[in-house]
């Protein structure tokens, strides 16, 4: 949604700061991944950002773009989501023998690498920041996600958080 997240800021005391957001429910869908490598000596980051809410076929889209990038078989950890659990049948449907599916409880963001680089975004990148139109929004992420992908370091950091060892 275009609502700022409000973080803790520094102001001079009784200069309150102050965010001007008008209630817009103009909204994007980001999908993406933490993909590691067999030899866990190269973390990626790919993702997708769209203006719908993210269904069964863009999760399919997404894993068959990322198959493409990776040229490897896959195997994707995603919780029991019902678009994850869709996307797993139409995947099924289509014989793709390249892309195995693990699952992770319902809901378990502490468990998804994933899950630290929204956050990442959201909280540390977008924080306090207020766009004005869902295009100016779009280029935030973009730019958020994009210096998180070239950030190795930070890479890494997502399984440390998600309790993975590599």
């Amino acid at each position: 949604m275009l609502q700022p997240v409000n973080r803790q800021t520094w102001a001079p005391i009784g200069c309150t700061p102050v965010q001007k957001a008008w209630d817009r429910r103009d909204r994007l869908s980001v999908i993406g991944a933490v993909v590691l490598s067999p030899t866990r000596t190269r973390v990626g980051c790919c993702f997708g950002v769209q203006r719908k809410n993210v269904k069964a076929d863009d999760a399919v889209g997404f894993l068959c773009r990322l198959r493409k990038k990776v040229r490897r078989p896959l195997i994707v950890v995603w919780d029991r989501w019902s678009v994850h659990r869709s996307a797993e049948k139409k995947i099924a449907k289509l014989g793709w023998k390249h892309i195995e599916f693990e699952s992770l409880p319902a809901y378990c963001p502490e468990l998804k690498p994933v899950e630290a680089m929204w956050s990442h975004a959201k909280y540390a990148d977008l924080a306090n920041f207020v766009p004005n139109e869902v295009e100016h929004l779009n280029e935030a992420v973009h730019t958020s996600l994009d210096d998180q992908a070239h950030d190795h370091r930070l890479k890494l950091s997502f399984f440390k958080t998600a309790l993975l060892r590599l």
